[in-house]
């Protein structure tokens, strides 16, 4: 006898993020420790900035928007009202997203 996988079939709240970030948003959510649960958030936030580059090449979202967006995916259960999470996103932000460009360091070898 086999049993069946259940599958997601909800439609997808926020596409540009997809349904994994959201996965991690409810993860986060039911999250019981503090302190994990900030960890959570921050490398929520950064993966979503990440996924929102690769959606949308011509616009960079602001530490707001992921605020903002967090807080819609978890149905205001998870807030970004502390320190560190402003501190290691302005940390981000002064760093340019680079997609798919190699460094001159990192050329490719030729054979």
């Amino acid at each position: 006898m086999t049993d069946t996988l259940k599958r997601n079939v909800a439609p997808v709240r926020m596409r540009n993020y997809g349904r994994i970030i959201e996965d991690m948003v409810t993860l986060a959510a039911n999250e019981q420790d503090v302190e994990k649960q900030q960890a959570m958030v921050i490398y929520i936030a950064q993966c979503m900035r990440q996924k929102n580059a690769q959606w949308n090449k011509e616009q960079e979202s602001g530490i707001e928007r992921l605020k903002e967006d967090i807080t819609a995916l978890s149905n205001g259960i998870l807030t970004c009202d502390f320190p560190s999470f402003d501190e290691t996103l302005e940390k981000l932000a002064q760093r340019p997203m680079l997609l798919g460009e190699r460094n001159n360091n990192q050329k490719k070898k030729k054979k």
